[in-house]
């Protein structure tokens, strides 16, 4: 079973004016995020814009990532939807375009009820062997996954660690805690960039960030260094890459890190509309915090 652990970006899905897959923009970014040292990719994620893309961009954007990466890092692929159905389709639509693992969201707009939830986990992980990673992110879909719930999902084979991206450091501990067992091999991952530090010492094994398209060396130099035992230089990496994360305020989710790629001349074209580009102003003052960090990029 794949080991879930290290910097996996949530990639920015390039696209053109009229919001098709940009191919060679997709090549261009997998390449650089690969070079900057990270350990996975994961596509068709929130900041990947998932949610406005058809089945069959969806297809084509698995497709060419898993051919681009040509088994240099595995590949995770986003399973979410808000019906189970719809969710068992991307995951069964990833495996067959050879996939090393899922990402699965936790439904959005409704509200299911817990046993609910675990269901429609449980039939998206039944629908193929891929290790699936759930995905908290209450901020986005109104639904916050109780320790309890994550415990149980975990029971099952093939379901192999959670993203938390509530920012809340408690209950990022509460799912690390109730599933470190000495038989466990269940990953609990960052999902708010502010806080891959603290989550690695508190037992994490790594992130899912999206400034990692960005800033992929420095998000890596952060895991390195905590790996490496280097808590002071891991702790002033993050604060490093904290200025630029607090600066997605300067725009709509998720057009800062797309933006950020287009200054730096990595073309990832535009965002999704109703969704558009920063305004110059913006622009300016993201440049200068990009120039801030030009020994990372």
């Amino acid at each position: 079973m794949l080991e879930v652990k290290g910097v996996i970006p949530p990639l920015i899905t390039p696209l053109t004016k009229d919001e098709h897959l940009d191919e060679e923009g997709l090549k261009r970014l997998l390449n650089y995020v690969i070079d900057g040292g990270v350990h996975g990719v994961f596509v068709l994620g929130s900041t990947g814009e998932f949610y406005g893309l058809e089945y069959s961009e969806k297809q084509k954007i698995v497709e060419k990532t898993i051919d681009e990466v040509n088994g240099r890092v595995p590949v995770y692929v986003g399973a979410s939807a808000i019906t189970t159905s719809e969710a068992v389709k991307l995951a069964r639509m990833a495996k067959s375009c050879g996939a090393q693992a899922l990402s699965v969201l936790t439904p959005m707009f409704v509200s299911p009820t817990e046993e609910e939830l675990y269901q429609h986990f449980k039939a998206v992980a039944d629908a193929t062997d891929l290790p699936n990673i759930l995905y908290n992110n209450p901020d986005k879909t109104g639904i916050n996954m109780s320790p309890r719930l994550v415990k149980r999902l975990a029971q099952i084979e093939n379901i192999v660690g959670v993203k938390d991206t509530s920012g809340d450091i408690t209950l990022t501990c509460e799912y690390i805690r109730q599933n470190n067992t000495e038989n466990s091999e269940f990953a609990v991952v960052a999902g708010k960039d502010t806080m891959i530090f603290p989550v690695l010492m508190c037992g994490g094994k790594g992130c899912v960030a999206g400034t990692a398209n960005v800033l992929p060396k420095l998000v890596v130099d952060i895991y390195n260094k905590y790996i490496a035992k280097d808590y002071e230089g891991a702790l002033k990496a993050q604060y490093r890459l904290s200025v630029f994360r607090n600066a997605y305020a300067l725009g709509s989710f998720p057009v800062v890190p797309k933006d950020a790629l287009n200054i730096l001349g990595i073309n990832v074209g535009h965002p999704i509309r109703p969704i558009t580009h920063m305004t110059e102003e913006a622009q300016v003052k993201l440049k200068a915090i990009l120039d801030e960090l030009k020994d990372y990029l």
